[in-house]
């Protein structure tokens, strides 16, 4: 059944003049006519019991007249709902487990309270495949380390810095030590994320090793921290590893603290530089950075960015 016909005759049935209809539906007196009479051939029955100047309804005519306002009425609903959801934002996020643990889960809860129309989709991706994201627009906001090297196109908010800790087998000997120094994973073997998919992991880690005269034996490259885990607690090597992967490490796995620390990693969001203004995406990042407080300095969003190119949020 055609709505657009069906309300003619809701409107003639109501009036009970179909010229008063017409002038009310902005019709003319012929028009509204052969709409309804369109709307009979299409149900195969007939409405109207016609006159020479008035009409009068026919047995189905009251049955539709009182079923077809509901009708109506669910179809107008249905259509504002449709509306309401193509205008609702939905919020693309790439992430890391191993770095947003703790973070994400209850800043994305937050958000949904402030904007519950808006959907948020979460991708677990490597810190290539969020960057490529971001850029092919695939994705509006990614949580990870920001690259070393400026980024023009893309604009990232100081959400949280963490402290490094060596991931130990629990049989391992070091495993027996409070805390760990640099000499002490000299020559062990190492788990780490892959260069390809995580550069910006490599190119830091690989400083550090450097600076701690520290000779890497690579025993194993994992593509995501489930496989990094599995790596240490079958005993492939040791793993150099953000404090907040704790809450994902099993009993078989401690975590040690290392002096001198490596600088904090600084977790950051990023959406591109053209997006920045958005309102939507700012609550999100907002409510990021408020997951993150517990182990932030004081004033987050004021505070001196930790890392060159890693802008706060004023």
């Amino acid at each position: 059944m055609e709505l657009r016909l069906l309300r003619s005759f809701l409107a003639a049935a109501n009036d009970g003049n179909i010229s008063r209809a017409a002038a009310r539906l902005n019709l003319t007196q012929p028009t509204l006519s052969r709409q309804i009479k369109a709307l009979e051939e299409e149900l195969g029955v007939a409405l109207l019991e016609r006159g020479a100047h008035s009409f009068s309804l026919t047995p189905s005519g009251e049955l539709l007249l009182r079923e077809g306002a509901s009708l109506l009425e669910r179809a107008d609903h249905l259509t504002r709902r449709v509306h309401a959801a193509a205008q609702a934002q939905v919020v693309r996020v790439g992430y890391s487990p191993s770095l947003t643990a703790g973070i994400l889960s209850p800043a994305v809860a937050a958000f949904a309270q402030l904007h519950p129309r808006a959907r948020v989709e979460l991708s677990d991706l490597s810190s290539l495949e969020m960057m490529e994201g971001l850029r092919k627009g695939a994705l509006d906001v990614i949580v990870t380390v920001p690259p070393l090297r400026d980024q023009p196109d893309l604009a990232w908010i100081t959400v949280q810095q963490q402290a490094w800790r060596v991931a130990v087998p629990r049989q391992h000997p070091l495993a027996k030590r409070q805390t760990l120094t640099p000499a002490d994973l000299d020559n062990e073997r190492l788990v780490v994320y892959n260069q390809r998919e995580y550069p910006d992991y490599w190119e830091g880690l690989s400083a550090w090793f450097k600076s701690q005269g520290i000779n890497a034996r690579v025993a194993s490259e994992c593509d995501g921290v489930t496989s990094l885990i599995s790596a240490v607690e079958a005993g492939l090597g040791l793993a150099v590893v953000v404090e907040r992967i704790a809450c994902l490490v099993p009993e078989r796995i401690v975590l040690k603290p290392v002096e001198p620390q490596p600088a904090p990693v600084c977790i950051a969001a990023g959406t591109a530089a053209l997006r920045a203004s958005d309102k939507v995406l700012g609550v999100f990042i907002g409510e990021l950075q408020r997951a993150g407080a517990p182990a932030v300095a004081p004033q987050i969003g004021l505070d001196k960015p930790p890392r060159r190119g890693v802008k706060s949020r004023a």
